[in-house]
């Protein structure tokens, strides 16, 4: 019995043991997923509409698949370059288990091979510049690719029409084709030497169409992106054919599709139909199955298959663009004078013909070539002549209306499912509340059936990562707009030390939040960008909570045309949306500059419902209560008080006037003879207070009676008032009556 109970004591040791090692195991084994997201939109010389809100997308998207995700928006140069080497230094310190993204949307241009993703304080005009102003993102790559990571998935949303370089020599459009690290997948919006077409939003169709290619479950790494280039080339009607090459050797997947998920096409059918040859599909068939696989083969066999189809013409444009990139690579790797000789023989007019002929003064060769030479040996054969009216062009687009190509057809159902139909129309983001903030697009719950894998690493404080299926957390939570921080001097900025204003939001890099929180403290100045991104104009920051401007619109339109100048904080009665005038209450006048004493006038202009001579100085149209004198319920002058925004007005409310004084009897026109000392007085005439006059002799009553009195300047604040005169005999009185303060009537 003893011996039995000690044999089972043994057995349950050895259990919990291995029971140990395989929960040890499975902890070593967890994924952790870290994610860099920028988004440069506030470019001065052309700005992007949707560079903003697709990072700001992009990075919702990777929050919910478990990625510890840092973004940012509108960076500069050097806040740029900062930015990742904080990445690489979080990458390198991960660990093994590790897969690191980077996206990047806004403006990337190619030079000589390389490719430059350009900051928003770049101030390019000349080729030479790109290398000193731009990032170059080869730099970056070889840093992630020596990393011992699982994998790394670099994206870039950059291939758009450049405005910089206009004069001297040309540059290739779009970006340049170049080969992957190890363990590594690159990918660009438009194949290369390709550009976009220019979008106003709210999303690119590249973001939000690699968006809902995340968010499928179930999908290999390369199928997320083979299924993004099919989205994106229908939705855009062909204009736009996205590119990616990758080096993995590890299996990833940013979700999983349950057991239990509805079959969205026979698994059979779509693997028959991927691996049969495109000779033997049909031709809409056949152009969705070359465009997923996209490759050089692919699109040469649909050549041979259908070359008299209307499609035949778009897919040689394709073929015409890869066949030069892929012709420029190679020379470029050679780096050889004979290389660029051979290059400028194949393409004497080609988009890398300049580079080539940089690339031969730098190595002090001849541009013209000799007689003969070495030719160099590409892998690709020569182009034909019909590719040239496509390469040989400043920028191509397929969606060229010189072209005159005809729309792709819908891809089919096995190749590409439908979108859901939730993910269709995406509704605006939520305006970002301070500098360096991505926008937070609304959440769409993720279906059910799809969730995160198991194994990934849970990522600190991922109120999205949690809450994919919560519908009442995405409500109530994820989808509420971020409260603003306090007001001041830069704040607005950023949240307090550079943190996000919103639990939804992704945490701003370390280099960011330190600028953020330097700006923050006003030991910064605001960058110029600031003023370019119609969701954060200068005047917006530190403005309280309900009182800043409509998210996504200038600031000039939010003013209305009755508007305040900056100096009120009070409206104006009688004006629209104020309390209406007081029986018998003209309306009152204005200190045109705030920077002046109170008494200063401007004679250019005259104050409303008052002629001109009237007795009353002429003064600009402008209702400042804090440079009215303390009569009539007015406040009285505030010079150092702050000048909120114009539109806080409708939040403040206006201080009650007294109740008025009887309205005078009119009184006949009084001409001044001299110069009135009261001049300088802002205070207009309801109640009437006519100035004394200095030169006008004394009326001649019975008794001698001294002369009036002249004012003396009032000084600031509160303006002085006239002296009374002197009192009248009882006859006189009796005989005429006078209004109030009139020595003369």
């Amino acid at each position: 019995m003893i011996k039995t109970s000690f044999v089972l004591s043994m057995c349950l040791i050895l259990f919990s043991g291995v029971e140990a090692s395989l929960s040890s195991a499975a902890a070593q084994q967890q994924e952790k997923r870290i994610a860099l997201v920028v988004g440069d939109g506030a470019y001065a010389k052309s700005p992007l509409a949707t560079a903003a809100n697709d990072a700001g997308l992009i990075a919702q998207t990777l929050q919910a698949a478990g990625f510890d995700v840092v973004g940012a928006r509108d960076l500069d140069g050097d806040t740029l370059r900062r930015s990742f080497r904080d990445f690489v230094q979080k990458a390198q310190g991960s660990g093994p288990d590790t897969v690191a993204m980077v996206y990047l949307a806004g403006y990337g241009v190619q030079l000589a091979g390389e490719n430059y993703f350009i900051p928003v304080d770049a101030p390019l005009s000349r080729d030479t510049e790109i290398p000193i102003e731009g990032l170059r993102i080869s730099d970056y790559l070889r840093e992630l690719g020596s990393l011992p990571l699982k994998a790394s998935i670099v994206v870039l949303d950059a291939a758009r029409q450049q405005p910089f370089i206009e004069g001297g020599q040309p540059i290739a459009g779009g970006l340049a084709l170049v080969e992957p690290q190890a363990r590594m997948l690159i990918a660009f919006n438009a194949a290369p030497g390709t550009v976009a077409p220019e979008e106003q939003g709210p999303y690119g169709a590249y973001a939000q169409s690699l968006a809902e290619m995340i968010r499928t479950g179930g999908l290999p790494l390369p199928e997320v992106f083979n299924r993004l280039r099919l989205r994106v080339n229908e939705s855009t009607k062909g204009a736009q054919v996205p590119w990616d090459a990758e080096k993995l050797d590890a299996q990833f997947a940013f979700f999983d599709r349950a057991p239990d998920a509805p079959v969205q096409a026979p698994p059979d059918q779509a693997v028959a139909a991927r691996n049969r040859p495109i000779r033997d599909l049909g031709v809409q068939d056949a152009y969705a199955a070359a465009l997923e696989r996209d490759s050089m083969q692919g699109y040469e066999e649909f050549l041979g298959a259908y070359p008299g189809d209307p499609l035949a013409r778009r897919v040689r444009a394709i073929v015409a663009a890869r066949r030069e990139a892929i012709t420029w690579l190679r020379t470029y790797r050679a780096d050889t004078p004979p290389a660029y000789w051979s290059y400028l023989r194949r393409y004497p007019n080609g988009p890398h013909g300049w580079d080539a002929r940089r690339r031969l003064v730098m190595l002090t060769a001849p541009v013209e070539p000799p007689p003969s030479f070495a030719a160099y040996d590409y892998d690709v054969p020569p182009p034909p002549p019909d590719e040239f009216a496509y390469v040989d062009r400043p920028v191509l687009m397929y969606g060229d209306p010189d072209f005159g190509f005809v729309p792709p057809p819908p891809p089919p159902v096995f190749f590409l499912p439908p979108p859901p139909p939730d993910f269709i129309v995406l509704a605006p983001p939520i305006a970002a509340v301070g500098l360096f903030i991505l926008p937070q697009p609304l959440f769409v719950p993720i279906p059910v059936y799809v969730r995160p894998p198991i194994y990934v690493a849970p990522p600190p404080n991922n109120i999205i990562f949690a809450n994919i299926h919560n519908t009442t957390v995405i409500n109530n939570v994820i989808n509420q707009p971020p409260q603003r921080g306090p007001t001041g001097p830069g704040a607005g900025a950023a949240g307090v030390g550079g943190t996000p204003p919103s639990a939804a939001s992704p945490g701003l890099p370390p280099s960011v939040a330190q600028r953020a929180s330097l700006i923050q403290q006003g030991k910064l100045p605001v960058p110029p960008s600031a003023s370019i991104n119609p969701a954060i104009k200068p005047a917006t920051l530190g403005t309280p909570s309900g009182a800043g401007p409509t998210p996504n619109k200038p600031l000039s339109t939010n003013v209305t045309p009755n508007a305040l100048p900056k100096a009120n904080a009070l409206p104006v009665p009688g004006q629209k949306g104020a309390p209406a005038l007081p029986s018998g209450v003209a309306p009152n006048v204005a200190n045109p500059n705030p920077r002046l004493p109170p008494g200063t006038t401007t004679p250019t202009a005259t104050a409303p419902n008052v002629p001109a001579g009237a007795g009353t100085p002429k003064t600009l149209n402008t209702e400042t209560p804090a440079a009215r004198g303390p009569k009539d319920g007015a406040l009285a002058p505030q010079p150092n008080k702050p000048v909120p925004e114009p539109t806080q007005r409708k939040n403040v409310a206006t201080p009650a006037l007294p109740p008025p004084a009887p309205p005078p009897p009119p009184k006949p026109d009084m001409r001044r003879v001299g110069p009135t000392p009261q001049a300088a007085r802002p205070t207009p005439p309801p109640p009437p207070k006519p100035a004394p006059q200095i030169a006008r002799p004394a009326p001649p009553p019975p008794p001698p009676r001294p002369a009036p009195q002249v004012a003396r300047p009032a000084p600031p604040p509160p303006p002085a008032r006239a002296a009374p005169p002197p009192p009248r005999p009882a006859a006189a009185a009796a005989a005429k009556k006078c209004p109030p303060n009139n020595p003369k009537c």
